[in-house]
């Protein structure tokens, strides 16, 4: 497996990943904010746990959705019609990014290491990493963040306090992004809770077409425009 170095932010390609474990690319490198938009650029991104050395992946398939195609379950749109919760753009990003790294009960750790958080931290400052929290009674109870990339945008983690709060988040992530003609949501890699929100998988190699059309986008999405508090449902 290829070891980067920390002088070169030069990838191998996302097609000599292994198949096992499935997109396990390189390891090595550093968490810079010019390696990390690199790497999202061409379909790579960190995984790994505290103690490991910084490893990178590029799965095949891969998990995305098409704005325009989120699926809302009947209670999900019940909880959206009800409107119990408000919603904002990256109002708590270092809040929301702190929640996403506290351990699960369904889980045995974390993956979100305190390395990763700076580094996003400073990717959100610099205006390439956003969030979409959800507050219930003045209090933050659900968020998700993630990378905008030309007309891209690569979803990392979300958590929830409240029943359906990260739902909610995501549900409104995919208005505003296809309101702003966003193409696809990367989602890395499947499971059933993005699958009941309409997530599907597509081959690494039609991922990676999307990629090189819209990644680099000259018109990419205006977060600038956006209301920090959103229009109810």
């Amino acid at each position: 497996m290829p070891w980067l170095s920390i002088d070169s932010l030069e990838f191998p390609s996302i097609h000599t990943a292994l198949s096992e474990p499935d997109g396990l690319l390189a390891a090595g490198g550093d968490l810079s904010a010019e390696r990390l938009a690199l790497a999202y650029k061409q379909g790579i991104f960190p995984w790994y746990e505290e103690g490991q050395p910084i490893l990178w992946w590029s799965p095949d398939p891969r998990a995305v959705i098409v704005p325009d195609q989120f699926s809302a379950s009947r209670s999900l749109q019940k909880t959206l019609r009800r409107n119990k919760f408000k919603v904002k753009r990256d109002s708590a990003f270092d809040s929301v990014i702190e929640h996403c790294s506290e351990p699960r009960n369904y889980a045995e750790g974390t993956w979100i290491s305190s390395e990763m958080e700076v580094a996003y931290r400073k990717l959100h400052r610099l205006g390439l990493a956003h969030s979409i929290e959800t507050y219930m009674d003045g209090e933050l109870v659900g968020g998700l963040y993630g990378l905008a990339m030309g007309q891209l945008f690569f979803g990392e983690s979300m958590f929830h306090i409240e029943t359906d709060a990260s739902k909610v988040a995501f549900a409104f992530l995919c208005r505003l992004l296809s309101e702003q003609r966003c193409p696809m949501i990367d989602c890395q890699l499947p499971n059933a809770h993005l699958e009941s929100l309409g997530v599907i998988t597509i081959p690494r190699a039609e991922f990676e077409t999307q990629l090189n059309l819209y990644a680099d986008h000259h018109q990419p999405i205006n977060w600038d425009i956006l209301p920090t508090l959103l229009s109810p449902w």
